[in-house]
């Protein structure tokens, strides 16, 4: 059975009654001062530590914390995959840290959720950090595009390209036969991956399976 329903399903604003009190023992613990000292076993972090959210059919469509993560899994909307180091401790429960979960049930995402997200730093992620001009990956990349604005151009992900500043400043206010600078490939919306990697710059080297499949 499948839902139509945000890919964010489930992620914010539930609540688990057993979970409350795992977030409590596991947050922090505090000294005879007063002053707060992390949990014997939860890592400096763990609570705001990212977990990679797969579609029933494997997919990765979205990124939440832990403490969203544990929820869904302990409200039974949500199964885990694979477990980082560190656990989550209640008075009754022991719950090794979550690092991938799958939803239980299959969610519809809209095909133009990703649309709506054209900014810089996703441009030069899918186009992986190239000029799509020059093939270079300098530091200086800005974005171009590809028929200019005021030659009827429009700012869509299909006319936008990551571009370093000598090949934008050479292609100026030219199409590209005219120019005689093409992209290297077809410009088109990114798929979910570019913004979970956006979304956790530092990738988990477990994540990269789903990623890679994806």
């Amino acid at each position: 059975m499948d839902t139509e329903a945000d890919p964010h399903v489930g992620l914010r604003g539930a609540r688990a009654p057993e979970f409350q009190r795992v977030a409590i023992a596991g947050s922090q613990a505090t000294n005879g001062n007063g002053a707060g000292q992390a949990h014997g076993r939860w890592p400096a972090g763990t609570i705001a530590s990212r977990v990679l959210v797969l579609n029933a059919s494997y997919e990765p469509i979205n990124v939440c914390n832990v403490r969203r993560a544990t929820v869904l899994v302990l409200k039974e909307r949500a199964e885990v995959i694979e477990r980082g180091e560190g656990a989550l401790h209640s008075e009754r429960l022991v719950f090794r840290r979550p690092c991938v979960i799958r939803l239980i049930r299959y969610v519809r995402v809209p095909r133009d959720a990703h649309r709506r997200k054209i900014t810089r730093k996703a441009v030069l992620a899918r186009d992986a950090w190239t000029c799509q001009y020059c093939g270079s990956q300098s530091g200086g990349l800005t974005v171009d595009h590809v028929i200019p604005r005021s030659r009827g151009g429009e700012s869509v992900w299909e006319n936008i390209v990551a571009s370093c500043a000598p090949c934008n400043r050479k292609k100026a206010n030219l199409t590209p036969r005219e120019a005689r600078m093409h992209p290297r490939s077809r410009p088109r919306p990114p798929g979910p991956n570019v913004f979970i990697r956006l979304a956790s710059p530092r990738i988990p080297v477990v994540w990269e399976r789903y990623l890679v499949a994806a």
